[in-house]
């Protein structure tokens, strides 16, 4: 493919964190930026931005990538091909109407969490404060879908051929709690069977009986089942270990070094990727620090990936601390709260730190859907989980997208307050393995 030329009257390093992003990423082009109109007097084709210019694909400025720092604003919504958008322009002249670059930049920098806002419940941004929640978008991988309609117009004003990118799929889980009554020492079990008794609860009181005379499985143990299954429709997972060393109202898994722990952590290093879930308040002092040690030590591995507890993400400072410890991927970006994609899109894409100015090495990967979202927070039952996870399954398979989901061992074990999941999960699988293969045959 011939390099792009894309002329701009100034140049930022917002600019070419969004072009690397949406021509060399996404559309696996190569370009060059002019700031010299003159350069593109001979050229049969280019991308002029903020200006309307012969033989160009012209995209309006909306001056987001010129500014430093963070001002509030309060972009213009208008629609292209369907398709609502950010920093539409006032004169429709344009062959884009709005500023695809400055709206690219604005979710995925995740420009408005650096405004002022009063976190929840765990301090952390509400969804509410979000453009796209207002515009009720939230469902939607936009940026995505702007990419896919940008792809098909630059196709036809350049005359090059720019194959899409075909749809992937990565299941992550969070292992919080890899066993419900089994290894949690005597005080927490005693204290676990005085609250059932106070509850009346006879059910789990017999169930944990049965558990630890080894009459039946842990309902948390999920293990042995989702490594058959990843072997079986050939997936990579990828899973998250809290790895806490006390234990708090957030924080209930079993210490990593446990005996019983340290055999679920080498196994799960047997058959995938294993990365870091920060304890809740792992952000205080050399926690972080302390907890990605130790398993690294359990597990052998160099830890470079990680997804926060709770989703307690704050930007920057959140971002700044994994890029201090060594984390170059993290896997937070979604909400606790809600389903949908908080940056707009199911693809990867560098931290942009705006307070610095810089494109970071931390990779962000988002997600779109959590299992304990969808229960807790949307009280969705098993099978209207799946049928959303499938229309989200289909969207992003439409803009070539990525889809990275979030399960637990528990949601997928034997509780029976999960009935329904670990069967609908298996569904789900078998027809993201039959999607695959047929993209990947088409």
């Amino acid at each position: 493919m011939e390099t792009i030329v894309v002329y701009s009257a100034e140049n930022s390093t917002r600019l070419k964190f969004v072009l690397d992003w949406l021509l060399k990423e996404r559309l696996h082009a190569t370009y060059t930026i002019t700031t010299n109109e003159a350069d593109t007097t001979n050229l049969p084709f280019f991308i002029s931005y903020g200006k309307q210019l012969p033989k160009s694909l012209c995209i309006p400025d909306e001056q987001l990538l010129w500014k430093k720092g963070t001002h509030k604003v309060e972009p213009h919504t208008g629609a292209w091909k369907d398709i609502p958008t950010l920093f539409a322009a006032e004169d429709k002249d344009y062959t884009i109407p709005f500023d695809l670059f400055s709206a690219i930049f604005f979710l995925l920098s995740r420009y408005e969490e650096y405004y002022h806002y009063v976190g929840d419940k765990h301090g952390r941004y509400p969804v509410t404060h979000s453009i796209l929640y207002k515009k009720g978008w939230l469902m939607r991988p936009i940026v995505d879908e702007w990419v896919a309609a940008f792809r098909k117009q630059l196709q036809i004003a350049s005359g090059m051929l720019i194959e899409p990118t075909p749809f992937l799929f990565r299941p992550t889980y969070d292992i919080d709690m890899a066993y419900s009554h089994l290894h949690k020492g005597v005080g927490r079990i005693v204290g676990a069977y005085l609250r059932a008794l106070l509850k009346g609860d006879v059910k789990q009181i017999n169930e944990r009986t049965k558990v630890l005379k080894k009459k039946q499985k842990d309902p948390y143990d999920s293990f042995r089942w989702l490594r058959q299954m990843h072997k079986e429709y050939d997936f990579k997972p990828l899973y998250f270990v809290l790895s806490s060393f006390k234990t708090t109202a957030y924080d209930k898994n079993i210490h990593p070094q446990h005996p019983a722990m340290v055999r679920v952590i080498k196994n799960l290093v047997k058959e995938s990727t294993v990365g870091i879930h920060p304890s809740y308040y792992s952000d205080q002092g050399d926690m972080m620090e302390k907890e990605k040690k130790v398993l690294e030590q359990v597990s052998g591995l160099n830890i470079h990936a990680s997804r926060q507890h709770y989703i307690r993400v704050k930007i920057p400072q959140t971002y700044r601390q994994l890029l201090k410890h060594g984390i170059t991927e993290d896997y937070s970006m979604g909400y606790g709260s809600h389903l949908g994609f908080r940056a707009g899109t199911g693809n990867s894409f560098a931290w942009y730190d705006i307070e610095s100015e810089a494109i970071t090495p931390l990779r962000i990967h988002p997600f779109c859907f959590m299992d304990t979202t969808a229960h807790y927070e949307a009280k969705m039952s098993a099978t209207e989980a799946f049928e959303k996870l499938d229309a989200m399954s289909r969207k992003l398979q439409q803009t070539g997208s990525m889809m990275i989901t979030v399960f637990h061992n528990f949601s997928l074990g034997t509780s029976a307050e999960w009935k329904g999941w670990r069967t609908g999960y298996e569904h789900f699988m078998q027809e993201q393995t039959k999607i695959l293969a047929l993209n990947h045959f088409t």
